[in-house]
């Protein structure tokens, strides 16, 4: 595996970015009654325009590519064993959602976090709209993209699922070549204006504690992970998730749950409590479907942002909604960094009705601890394979040998 220097990572640029934005920001908004600070101010919210233009182009787009495609590839190892393996992914996906909201709404009004908006400067208007309105709708894609991998699951077509397997190749390669290179200049000038008005600069110690927070809650929904498995499948947890440490540390270098797969795989088949045919089939599967720290971590986030930039949380029944849906988007999530949150912008602006800067802010303190979410996620699979083994166990599936080609 090539390793990726960390200053040519995606974190890295994206700090550069964020520094490189504030400080802007910080002299623009000196200098704001002069012409040149205004000139430069114009040009910097235009670029931000039309770059947010490009990215909500794409966000369908990322929908059809990564949500159907991952469906037929379920449906083509269609089992009993595999049925099981969504439902644990899922529901662990989603209950780390709810835990995350449940904490975000408890902790959150107590972190002395505030809407400012009075004294605030106004950032001028764009001078140049470029509108390039979506294909369809956020949640038209998401229908249509549920709907033709199922049907394309359950008739076996054979060309649609190859079709949509070269789409979803087209769609990384448009996430990787367009949208990852161009994020570093939409999240600097984003942070440029968010400076310039003097959003950002009041409220950077909040976002470190936030971060921290996150990070704890990575660690309690992992214990509870290992608890619940322990309890289901009658072994010792601790036998599984104390071979778990080369994996976790891996995953947090390379932030990448595929490229962690050959050592989390080395990992779970120390581990004596789980069946050797459960950790072939569980462990590939797993890493591409169960987000569960990705998803917390986006959840807590995006509570904190709402009350950052627009004074308050969002509605009960609004976070509950995108806790549903943003189980089926992580189980889609293109393998770059940040994916979960790339593949779920459409819930972000659609449900949670985030503007450019919300969006903005969002991909960028998520990137930065991607990796760690990434650690949550990998080193949970061994939970939930304990699970299966549980399962298998009560149920009497004979052990055999399974594999699968993810």
């Amino acid at each position: 595996m090539k390793k990726t220097s960390f200053f040519k990572s995606l974190p890295f640029k994206l700090l550069i970015a964020v520094f490189l934005g504030i400080i802007a920001g910080l002299i623009l908004n000196q200098y704001s009654t002069n012409g040149i600070s205004m000139a430069v101010l114009n040009i910097v919210v235009t670029v931000k325009y039309i770059l947010g233009q490009i990215i909500t182009f794409c966000v369908p787009l990322i929908i059809l590519g990564f949500i159907a495609p991952s469906i037929t590839k379920l449906g083509k190892n269609a089992s009993v064993m595999l049925g099981v393996a969504v439902v644990l992914a899922y529901g662990s996906s989603v209950g780390a959602a709810f835990f995350s909201t449940a904490s975000g709404f408890f902790i959150i009004p107590h972190l002395s976090i505030h809407s400012y908006t009075a004294g605030l400067k106004q950032l001028p208007e764009v001078i140049f709209e470029l509108e390039i309105p979506q294909i369809m709708s956020v949640m038209s894609a998401l229908v249509f993209s549920v709907m033709t991998g199922l049907a394309a699951a359950w008739t076996q077509a054979r060309l649609i699922t190859e079709i949509l397997d070269e789409f979803q190749k087209i769609v990384l390669s448009l996430v990787a070549r367009i949208i990852i290179p161009v994020l570093p200049l939409f999240i600097g000038s984003t942070f440029c204006g968010l400076s310039y008005e003097g959003t950002i600069t009041r409220q950077l110690p909040v976002f470190l504690k936030i971060i921290v927070l996150v990070l704890i809650g990575h660690f309690i929904w992992m214990a509870f992970l290992y608890i619940l498995a322990g309890i289901y499948s009658h072994e010792n947890p601790l036998e599984v998730l104390r071979h778990y440490v080369p994996a976790y540390l891996t995953a947090v270098g390379t932030m990448s749950s595929a490229a962690t797969l050959p050592v989390a795989l080395r990992c779970a088949s120390k581990a004596k409590p789980l069946r050797k045919d459960l950790v072939n089939f569980g462990i590939p599967l797993f890493a591409n479907i169960h987000l569960c720290g990705s998803v917390l971590t986006e959840v807590f986030f995006c509570m904190a942002v709402s009350k950052i930039l627009y004074g308050s949380v969002p509605a009960m029944g609004t976070m509950v909604l995108f806790c549903l849906l943003l189980g089926i988007f992580a189980i889609g999530a293109p393998g770059v960094p940040g994916g979960t949150v790339m593949a779920s912008l459409g819930i972000i602006t659609g449900i949670l009705k985030f503007d450019s800067s919300g969006t903005a802010l969002m991909l960028t303190i998520f990137a930065l601890q991607d990796s760690f979410g990434t650690a949550c996620n990998v080193t949970g699979d061994g939970a939930l394979t304990l699970m299966l083994t549980g399962y298998a166990k009560r149920h009497h599936i004979e052990e055999q040998t399974i594999a699968i080609d993810l």
